[in-house]
């Protein structure tokens, strides 16, 4: 069991390994597509490509955790090469070897985050289970909302500024993440890998917070390429404003994942779940309706609907699989979100260019936003029921 000291460190290296992840998205057109001369469609690429990587490394981090043991020092590790990897983002490289660092970022940082959310996931007992998720989700998704807004202060006059200030980051997060332990005791045995997979491929129950994972990061793909080009091109904003639109939705996200976490241990996890994604993906959805005055009190209810269901998606992966297995499963919730933030968004790319071409961009870019919201919708009414089964077999209903 994890001390308060050490306690305090997950949500800290969290922010760390999270803040560059979107340093890049406000200045995103500056940063790719007027730099390589590439269409809207190439630009997205830039943000699913790393989750290619990702999809990949995600469950062999959790796999090679669960089997060996010594996660702070594959996390240390993996942030080492992260940090190679930004720097390389900012040499003079053709586009298909900017794609294929980008890659390979992708695949140091899910490696990292998979092992550290494993490390959450059994750092107290079930019962603290919610509040140390919710403490470790919010310093992730207070990464991911400081970062737009220092991004569009950072590459206002260069875009490779956020790339050099990203590598610092974490290359500082390395050291730091030695600090940690491992959860468990010495003598607890390690698996196999053929014994990791079967006990995943047992409890298939886990393939529904799976789908909230590729769901959730499905939209928040929108949310790095289709939404800031949607800004730039449509409303006509700056890289700074950009980056504060995207920082009120995360902001929220991120406060409010804490207090969600500790009330998901005292409520229904389904409703929050399940209700906080139908909300969110109506919200999603109507993006492209509303005028820009509008724009920064839409993305405060989005962001405050996202925080709702975080923490009971990761609980429930927590919760679906035994504990020799948990950072596999964890891995695996990576992977799924990982692949989401790959569709993401060449969907949305896809989806505006293609409908921009007949009826226009603000066409374009609306439907976009119904299919990105119209998703979690249809996921969240579909799996009400069964999330509400699994929750009554664990305890008892909650009035």
């Amino acid at each position: 069991m994890y001390s308060t000291g050490r306690l305090a460190l997950l949500p800290g290296l969290a922010l760390l390994m999270l803040l560059p992840v979107t340093l890049p998205v406000p200045v995103l057109r500056e940063l790719v597509a007027d730099r390589f001369g590439v269409s809207e469609l190439l630009t997205s690429l830039f943000m699913s490509i790393n989750m290619v990587g990702a999809v990949l490394a995600a469950p062999l981090a959790g796999a090679l955790a669960d089997r060996f043991g010594q996660r702070p020092r594959w996390i240390a590790a993996a942030l080492l090469v992260d940090a190679l990897c930004f720097l390389g983002l900012t040499r003079d490289v053709p586009f298909a070897g900017f794609l294929a660092i980008r890659f390979v970022e992708g695949c140091a940082h899910i490696f990292g985050l998979s092992l550290l959310l494993g490390l959450a996931a059994g750092a107290r007992p079930e019962a603290q289970r919610g509040k140390v998720m919710g403490a470790t989700g919010s310093g992730l998704l207070l990464g991911v909302a400081l970062g737009a807004p220092l991004g569009g202060q950072l590459g206002a006059e260069d875009p490779l500024v956020p790339l050099y200030v990203g590598a610092v980051v974490v290359a500082l997060a390395a050291p730091l993440a030695l600090l940690l332990r491992e959860t468990e005791g010495r003598e607890r045995s390690r698996p196999g890998l053929a014994e990791i997979a079967g006990l995943i491929r047992s409890h298939r129950l886990v393939a529904i917070p799976l789908l909230f994972a590729f769901a959730d990061r499905f939209t928040v793909g929108f949310f790095t390429s289709t939404f800031p080009l949607f800004l730039r091109n449509l409303h006509e904003l700056p890289p700074p404003r950009i980056g504060i639109l995207i920082a009120v939705f995360m902001l929220p996200f991120a406060a409010l994942s804490f207090p969600f976490g500790i009330l998901s241990q005292r409520s229904s996890r389904a409703l929050l779940l399940c209700g906080g994604s139908f909300v969110y993906g109506c919200l999603v959805a109507s993006l492209g309706w509303w005028p820009t005055d509008a724009l920064l009190g839409v993305m405060i209810a989005t962001g405050t609907a996202a925080a709702v269901m975080f923490v009971p998606s990761l609980l429930f992966t927590a919760e679906a699989t035994p504990e020799s297995v948990r950072t596999t499963s964890m891995g695996a919730f990576n992977a799924a979100g990982s692949l989401g933030f790959i569709v993401g968004p060449v969907t949305g790319g896809l989806v505006s260019q293609t409908v921009a071409a007949s009826h226009g961009w603000a066409s374009g870019y609306t439907a976009a936003f119904v299919v990105a919201g119209g998703f979690e919708i249809l996921l969240a009414l579909g799996t009400f029921h069964i999330v509400r089964r699994f929750e009554r077999t664990r305890r008892p209903p909650v009035a």
